[in-house]
């Protein structure tokens, strides 16, 4: 059934409406009547197909928990939780009086991800840009000119070793051996452990060719179980369909080599790549590449898309200024990117590249010289927001993810403005009351009745 709507507040007998209680002027309610809350109302209203049973949950509380999610950087958990404690949070989601019961279960964030979808997220990022103009935090020639780099969004992973997958990929298959009741010919529970300790340890010790000899055991170990388990389930189609995929991604442990490409990194995240993006500290990244676009003065995100299959830089291009396109409402007229954009054209856009010479005045020269602004808006969603680590499942949770991270820098930076340019920062509404009594009494009344 579809989404009830919420009456207007009529003046509960023995409840406060919200709006008596919280400070009117604090940024989130600012910032919420900023957002045009209508739009996720009718845009999302084809998630509830049906016409029977229970209401389903307003579009607008779902809506404010993504933003707020990834405005400060929480958990699912930890998110339901805070909201249950912050009165300017349940107005931001708009309720109408204070709620002291979770609004959901945190489990069902998940399922409501799933169910909007790439096109519902791209909603909530597009909502936001819209907000910052409202807010005028973006004047709209700001979009003419737009920067593009990439990144990598880490997978929720441990660093890939041979021994540690080895082990994981034997556990597994042992694990869904006794779940289906199938009995093994051996498990291999007390030895195989032990196996994955001294591979370490060897490896401490750079004592090579003893670790080798180790893995070389660990992997004859996964093949036994693994043969077994294909003997075991030969002609039994039921229980063969059910661990297909663990048996597919264990032949690919058994099977992949070290200079082989597209490796297996993680059985729980089969979609992981290598990246390699030139880093001192860190010379490879496991997850996916990010393409991200942002305003070249102001450095609001314009565009955000997960590029699952580590391609070239300057073939994300074209696909970035698609979405900026499609999510301002207008084409960028000029683009400034990095070298490894080398070699791309795109009909109607110009293209400045770092390092470019032919054609550049001085005034474009300097505009290049600010490409590198990106590179703190990057390092803000990673470290304020939750671009730094992503643990939504397969590519679906890669793309979702990226584009909420963006909604959720886009909204740091509206309440940052509304703080500069509403007058200071938030005064909490007992300062406030102190304020107004001091103003009625003289500064010895005041210190008086402040030493009483």
């Amino acid at each position: 059934m579809g989404p009830k709507r919420q009456p207007p507040a009529s003046g509960e007998l023995f409840q406060q409406a919200l709006t008596e209680l919280i400070n009117l002027e604090h940024p989130l309610v600012k910032l919420a009547a900023l957002i045009d809350w209508e739009v996720f109302q009718t845009q999302w209203a084809g998630f509830f197909p049906s016409k029977t049973g229970r209401p389903a949950t307003p579009p607008r509380l779902i809506a404010g928990l993504l933003y707020l999610q990834h405005t400060f950087a929480l958990s699912d958990e930890a998110l339901i939780w805070s909201w249950v404690e912050n009165p300017y949070w349940q107005h931001f989601c708009g309720e109408l009086y204070f709620q002291h019961e979770p609004p959901i279960d945190p489990s069902s964030l998940t399922r409501w991800r799933q169910r909007i979808g790439e096109a519902g997220v791209e909603r909530l990022l597009s909502e936001s840009i819209d907000a910052a103009r409202r807010g005028k935090v973006v004047k709209a020639k700001s979009f003419d000119q737009v920067i593009v780099d990439t990144t990598v969004m880490e997978k929720a992973i441990a660093f890939p070793t041979d021994s540690q997958l080895l082990e994981k990929g034997r556990q597994h298959l042992v694990r869904l051996a006794a779940s289906l009741g199938i009995a093994l010919r051996q498990n291999y529970n007390r030895e195989a452990p032990r196996l994955a300790t001294q591979v370490a340890r060897y490896a401490h010790a750079r004592q090579y060719r003893r670790m080798r000899a180790v893995l070389k055991t660990q992997r004859t170990i996964l093949g036994r179980v693994w043969r077994d388990m294909q003997r075991k389930l030969n002609g039994d189609q039921r229980h063969l369909e059910v661990v297909k995929a663990t048996l597919t991604k264990v032949q690919r442990l058994l099977t992949q080599q070290r200079t082989d490409k597209n490796k297996l990194y993680s059985l729980h995240a089969p979609e992981v790549e290598c990246i390699a993006k030139g880093k001192v500290r860190q010379p490879y990244e496991f997850g996916v590449k990010v393409s991200i676009a942002t305003t070249h003065k102001e450095g609001l995100v314009v565009g955000i898309k997960s590029m699952p299959g580590n391609p070239y830089d300057g073939h994300t291009l074209p696909s970035a200024v698609e979405q900026m396109t499609m999510l301002t409402h207008q084409t960028p007229k000029a683009v400034f990117v990095d070298k490894g954009y080398r070699g791309i054209v795109i009909p109607g856009v110009t293209i400045w590249r770092s390092g470019q010479r032919r054609g550049v005045t001085p005034s474009i020269k300097k505009a290049i010289h600010r490409r590198s602004a990106i590179e703190p808006t990057i390092g803000h969603m990673k470290n304020d927001g939750r671009l730094g680590r992503n643990w939504l499942k397969g590519e679906l949770g890669d793309a979702l993810h990226a584009m909420l991270c963006g909604a959720g820098h886009n909204l740091r930076m509206i309440l940052r403005a509304i703080r500069l340019f509403y007058g200071h920062d938030f005064t909490h509404p007992l300062q406030l009351l102190v304020d107004a009594i001091h103003q009625q009494l003289n500064n010895a009344q005041f210190n008086q009745l402040k030493t009483a």
